[in-house]
C-alpha cells in the first residue's frame, strides 16, 4: 500500500487493458495514481474482506464462484472505478467500459458479442464496466441481462443512487450490490501524502501546509477524485508562484468551492430534505440552516424548497405560531419574485421562523383522524337543521327547521347539533398547549362545554 495511490478516474477515457509500463504525465493526477491491485487500495476495508464478492472476482483459482455481476453503490470519489480497473487487471481480462450517457441499445449487444466471439476463440474473458447505471432507459438494462445470465461477461455497475430505486428488479436480482462507504479522514491523509511523494504523482515538487490539508480535505468532501483534483490545480498555482509550498492562501486561489454530496434526483435530494424538515420539526434552527444551505448550494430548485417549508411551517408549526403559515407563504412568492440568489434571504426568515417556533401538529393530526373515520364509513347524513333549505319544498321535508344563526347568540356560540348522528361527541382536534395553542385550548374547551350542552335536533316528520 505504500507505492501506491486510490482514487477514481478523473474524466479521462478508460483504457481496453492496464498496463504498468507506462505512465501518462499528461493524464489527471488521479488517473496517474490509480491502483494496480486491490492491496494497494485504502479504505472500504468490508468490501475486500477475505471471501468477499470483489476477492472472488480477483481471484483465479475457480471463476465458477465468482459473482457474474456486482453493483457498487456509494458516494463520487469512493473508489467505484479504481475497483472495476483492478479486477479487470486480474487474470488478463478484456476491460471494456460503457457510459449510460452515451451508450444506446446497439452499443451494448455489440460489446456483448465481441465479448462471446473472445471468449470462444482465445478464451479471454471480459469486464464489462457501466458508469452511471442508473441513467440507463430500462430497455438499456434488459439488454444486459442475457449477457449476465450466461455470464458471457462479468458485469461491475457503478451508481451513485440507490440501486433499488433505480436498477430494474431482474438485473438487480441477478446481481450483488456492494455499498462504498466515504473514505474515512486517515485514507485521505494517505492518498495526499502519496499524491505529493509518489513519482507518479507530484514526485515531492511541493510540500503541503497543515492549514491547506485541513482546507483541501474539507473542500473535497470526502470525495477522493475532487481531493487529488484540487490538490493538483494547488501544486501548479504554486509552481507558478515560484514556491515550493502549498499554504491555505494558495488553495484558495486555486479551488474556492467545496464538493456538494447532493445529487437532485438520487438519494442524497432524498436524504437532505429529509434531515431538513426533521431538523426544522427538532427546533435545531443551526442544522435547519446548513441543510439549507446545502440545497441551494447543490443548485436545487428554489421552488421545491420553498414548498418544503410552507408544508412544515403548517405540520410541524401549526397552530402553536399561527402566523408561522405567513411568514413561509410570503417567503415563496418571494422566491418566485425575486429569483436566487435574493430568494435564499427570505428563505432563511421563514426556516429560522419554523425552526424556533412552538411546535404542534394537532391541526393535521385532527384532519387525518376525521379522514380516517370518512373512509371507514363512519359519519351518517347531515342533520336536518343544517341542510340546504333555498329551495321550493326544503322546509316540508325538515330542512333548515329549526336551525339557529349563530351570530344571533352570545359569542357568535350557539348550542345546537352540528356532527351527524353517530360522531356526536367525537374529538379530532387535541390541542397540544404550545405557544399559542395553549389559548386555544383553553377556547376549544369552553366552545365544546357549549355545544355539549345542545338539545337534540327536531326530527322531520315521516
Amino acid at each position: 500500500m505504500d507505492e501506491d495511490l486510490f482514487s477514481l478516474g478523473g474524466d479521462a477515457p478508460a483504457p481496453r487493458t492496464l498496463s504498468d509500463r507506462n505512465v501518462d504525465h499528461r493524464a489527471p493526477l488521479a488517473v496517474r495514481m490509480r491502483p494496480r491491485s486491490l492491496e494497494q487500495i485504502v479504505g472500504q476495508h468490508s468490501a475486500l474482506e477475505p471471501g468477499s464478492p470483489l476477492r472472488r472476482l480477483v481471484s483465479t483459482d475457480d471463476s465458477r464462484t465468482a459473482p457474474s455481476s456486482v453493483i457498487l453503490w456509494g458516494p463520487p470519489g469512493t473508489g467505484k472505478t479504481t475497483l472495476a480497473y483492478v479486477v479487470a487487471q486480474s487474470g488478463d481480462r478484456e476491460f471494456v467500459e460503457v457510459s449510460a450517457v452515451l451508450a444506446g441499445v446497439k452499443d451494448i449487444r455489440d460489446v456483448v458479442d465481441q465479448a462471446r466471439s473472445r471468449l470462444r476463440t482465445v478464451g479471454r474473458e471480459t469486464v464489462l464496466f457501466v458508469d452511471e447505471v442508473h441513467r440507463f432507459s430500462k430497455s438499456q438494462q434488459d439488454a444486459l441481462l442475457p449477457s449476465v445470465e450466461n455470464r458471457w461477461v462479468t458485469l461491475i455497475a457503478a451508481t451513485t443512487e440507490n440501486p433499488h430505486f433505480s436498477v430494474i428488479s431482474p438485473l438487480l436480482s441477478r446481481s450483488i450490490v456492494l455499498t462504498l462507504e466515504p473514505l474515512a479522514r486517515t485514507d485521505l491523509d494517505t492518498l495526499v501524502d502519496r499524491a505529493l511523494g509518489d513519482d507518479r504523482g507530484l514526485g515531492g515538487a511541493v510540500t503541503l501546509t497543515e492549514d491547506a490539508r485541513e482546507a483541501l480535505l474539507r473542500l473535497g468532501g470526502g470525495d477522493a477524485r475532487k481531493i487529488l483534483t484540487s490538490l493538483e490545480a494547488a501544486a501548479a498555482a504554486a509552481l507558478m508562484k515560484e514556491s515550493k509550498e502549498i499554504d491555505a492562501a494558495t488553495l484558495s486561489q486555486a479551488v474556492n468551492r467545496a464538493a456538494v454530496r447532493y445529487d437532485r434526483a438520487g438519494d442524497q435530494h432524498y436524504d437532505v430534505t429529509s434531515a431538513f424538515i426533521k431538523s426544522m420539526r427538532g427546533s435545531d434552527v443551526d442544522a435547519s440552516l446548513h441543510y439549507l444551505a446545502r440545497m441551494i448550494e447543490a443548485g436545487e430548485d428554489p421552488r421545491f424548497i420553498a414548498r418544503r417549508v410552507v408544508i412544515a411551517a403548517s405540520e410541524e408549526v401549526g397552530m402553536a405560531d399561527p402566523t408561522a403559515l405567513q411568514v413561509a407563504v410570503s417567503a415563496m412568492q418571494a422566491v418566485q419574485m425575486l429569483g436566487m440568489p435574493e430568494g435564499r434571504i427570505p428563505l432563511a426568515q421563514a426556516v429560522v421562523h419554523i425552526a424556533t417556533a412552538p411546535k404542534s401538529n394537532a391541526s393535521y393530526q385532527a384532519l387525518d383522524a376525521a379522514i380516517a373515520d370518512v373512509r371507514a364509513g363512519r359519519g351518517q347524513g347531515v342533520p336536518a337543521h343544517l341542510r340546504d333549505a333555498h329551495y321550493a319544498g326544503a322546509k316540508s321535508l325538515g330542512h333548515g327547521v329549526e336551525y339557529r344563526y349563530a351570530h344571533d347568540a352570545p359569542h357568535a356560540v350557539v348550542a345546537q347539533q352540528y356532527a351527524p348522528d353517530d360522531l356526536v361527541g367525537t374529538r379530532y382536534y387535541h390541542p397540544k398547549g404550545h405557544g399559542h395553542e395553549e389559548l386555544t385550548a383553553r377556547r376549544v374547551e369552553a366552545l365544546r362545554r357549549i355545544l355539549d350542552s345542545a338539545p337534540p335536533p327536531p326530527r322531520p316528520e315521516a
